[in-house]
C-alpha cells in the first residue's frame, strides 16, 4: 500500500538547504499512462489517481534560496517552472520531473551538477495585478516556451489524504536517476494553503518539448498557493 502520509513528516536528517516557494500555480492535465510510461525510468511505477495518469506544469517564484551553511543575507531568488508527473517507488509516492526551467544560470548549474535534475535556463517574468497573474518563460535557444494568465480564486479547505487535491499538492519526495542509479530527495514544509485558480489564457510548449502531446487547451485542474517555507535534504541512494 502506498504511504501518502509518511513523507509529509519531517525526516531526522541534516538540513542541506532552505528555500521559499511563492506564488505557485499547479496546473494538471489527464494523459494516457502509456505516454508517460515511456518517459519515466523503469525503476519507478506511475502513480495514478482512480486509474488516471496526470501531468503537471507548475510556474512559481523561488526566494530565499541558499545552502544550509550560507547566511540568509546571501540567499538569492529566481523564477522557476516545472513539468512533472507522479510516481511511486515501493510504497513511497513522489514526483518525477520531465523538465525544470529556471531564470538563474547558477541554479541550473547546481541542480544539474549535484542533483542530476533536467534544468534549463530560461528568460522568465511574472506580473501580478490584484488577483490576476501573468507568467512567461522562454528557454534559451529553444521553442520550449510557456505563457499563462490566471486569476486567483477563493481559499479551499486544507488538502485531505485520499483527495485529488492532496494527490497533486502534497508531494515531498522526488526521484531522479543518475548513472543508472535511483536516488530519492526529500523536502519538508507545512501543507500548502490552497486556493482555486482560473486559467484565463495559456500557450504552452513545455509539454510538447518534454514529449507530451494532446494538452493544448486549459488544464483540467488548477490550484494556487501563496507559498511555503521549505527545508531541503540530501539525495539518498535507493
Amino acid at each position: 500500500m502506498i504511504d501518502r502520509v509518511g513523507p509529509t513528516q519531517r525526516p531526522n536528517q541534516k538540513v542541506r538547504g532552505y528555500q521559499q516557494w511563492r506564488s505557485l500555480l499547479f496546473m494538471h492535465w489527464a494523459v494516457p499512462a502509456a505516454d508517460l510510461r515511456r518517459l519515466v525510468p523503469a525503476s519507478l511505477e506511475l502513480d495514478l489517481y482512480d486509474g488516471v495518469a496526470y501531468i503537471g506544469v507548475v510556474p512559481f517564484a523561488m526566494q530565499g534560496v541558499r545552502p544550509a551553511w550560507c547566511p540568509a543575507s546571501l540567499a538569492f531568488e529566481f523564477l522557476e517552472t516545472n513539468v512533472r508527473t507522479y510516481v511511486t517507488h515501493g510504497d513511497q509516492p513522489g514526483v518525477y520531473f520531465l523538465s525544470l526551467e529556471a531564470a538563474s544560470t547558477l541554479a541550473v548549474w547546481a541542480a544539474r551538477r549535484f542533483w542530476a535534475l533536467p534544468y534549463y535556463y530560461a528568460r522568465m517574468q511574472m506580473e501580478r495585478h490584484g488577483d490576476e497573474v501573468t507568467y512567461e518563460s522562454a528557454r534559451r535557444r529553444s521553442k520550449a516556451t510557456h505563457r499563462v494568465r490566471y486569476r486567483i480564486g477563493d481559499t479551499v479547505p486544507a488538502s485531505q489524504p485520499g483527495t485529488l487535491q492532496f494527490f497533486f499538492l502534497e508531494r515531498y519526495l522526488l526521484f531522479v536517476e543518475r548513472h543508472g542509479q535511483l536516488y530519492t530527495g526529500q523536502v519538508h514544509h507545512t501543507p500548502y494553503p490552497a486556493r482555486r485558480a482560473e486559467v484565463l489564457e495559456i500557450r504552452d510548449r513545455l509539454l510538447p518539448a518534454a514529449g507530451i502531446a494532446g494538452c493544448d487547451g486549459p488544464p483540467a485542474f488548477a490550484h494556487y498557493s501563496e507559498g511555503v517555507d521549505v527545508e531541503v535534504f540530501a539525495l539518498q541512494k535507493n
